[in-house]
């Protein structure tokens, strides 16, 4: 696995990363989220070695991290460097080669890609002549081709249209089921709430919250959504519940103290005793939501 302990990196006088403690395990897909400035990119450059490190260390399988380790990553940069005039194929052979791959082994699998992205009759073509979506797909692909040991993606989703996210979300399973870490940043919160088995929340350089996403939901209050035949005011008079919201019949409500099981008892029959319930679930705290908590 990747991990990375106690990472500092400093601008002058500004420390865009402080202390940054996080693992990502193999054979697991981490997100890596956080606003803009948080010291996302930065985080990723210091890993891949593209960045000096001020304080701290990043390990690869419990080891002081090589160079020759680097060499075996998939890295796709925040900052796209693809080379305009070039022919899209020759490029990505190109690329392969500099990450170790025989030319005929790179050739055939940068061909496999291309097609499995909808772009082999796009071979040929001058990167220049593709939209930006399409240039975010060979910028992937260059990553993948040479059967990385570790991905490193920052916004791999940026600009693809919702064809070519299935087919990078299929490529991520296939790396994590071969046991490929994988770590990749993004800000499209849905997205990542949908894919990910771990998350590391960057905020102001440090990490405000990691871990798998349930276990961040399990932080906080459990929330529980009823439905009545009739105007469901009557919670407010109940203990152990904090009302978050009511709308005639149906209200939104957070367990604040006591035991829990007692407390959902109380409410249905409470409800039970004045009509009908036509629903009592607990409501699932979306991704969103715990990202603007740990973050304020």
């Amino acid at each position: 696995m990747i991990q990375t302990r106690g990472l500092t990196r400093r601008f002058g006088e500004v420390t865009a990363v402080d202390d940054v403690s996080f693992d990502v395990p193999r054979g697991l897909l981490t997100g890596f989220v956080g606003g803009n400035g948080a010291g996302k990119t930065t985080t990723m450059r210091m890993v891949m070695g593209l960045l000096g490190i001020h304080g701290g260390e990043v390990l690869w399988d419990g080891r002081a991290i090589t160079a020759a380790d680097r060499r075996r990553f998939g890295y796709m940069p925040e900052e796209r460097g693809l080379y305009p005039k070039q022919k899209i194929v020759d490029q990505l052979v190109y690329l392969g080669e500099l990450s170790g791959l025989p030319a005929g082994r790179a050739r055939r699998s940068a061909l496999s890609h291309l097609e499995r992205f909808g772009l082999a009759d796009r071979a040929g073509d001058r990167v220049e002549k593709l939209s930006l979506g399409n240039q975010q797909r060979v910028q992937i692909i260059a990553a993948l081709m040479n059967s990385p040991t570790a991905l490193i993606l920052d916004e791999p989703f940026s600009g693809l249209d919702p064809r070519a996210v299935d087919s990078m979300v299929d490529l991520l399973r296939e790396e994590t089921a071969r046991d490929t870490p994988v770590l990749f940043s993004s800000h499209q919160l849905d997205l990542v709430e949908q894919l990910c088995d771990r998350l590391v929340v960057l905020a102001a350089g440090r990490v405000v919250a990691q871990g798998a996403v349930e276990e961040l939901r399990a932080r906080g209050p459990e929330r529980l959504r009823l439905v009545t035949d009739r105007d469901a005011g009557w919670v407010r008079d109940l203990r152990g519940l904090h009302v978050v919201d009511v709308d005639g019949p149906v209200a939104l409500l957070e367990l604040t103290g006591g035991d829990g099981d007692d407390v959902r008892r109380t409410l249905l029959q409470e409800g039970l005793g004045r009509g009908e319930v036509r629903e009592l679930a607990r409501v699932t705290t979306p991704l969103a939501e715990i990202y603007r908590e740990v973050t304020a």
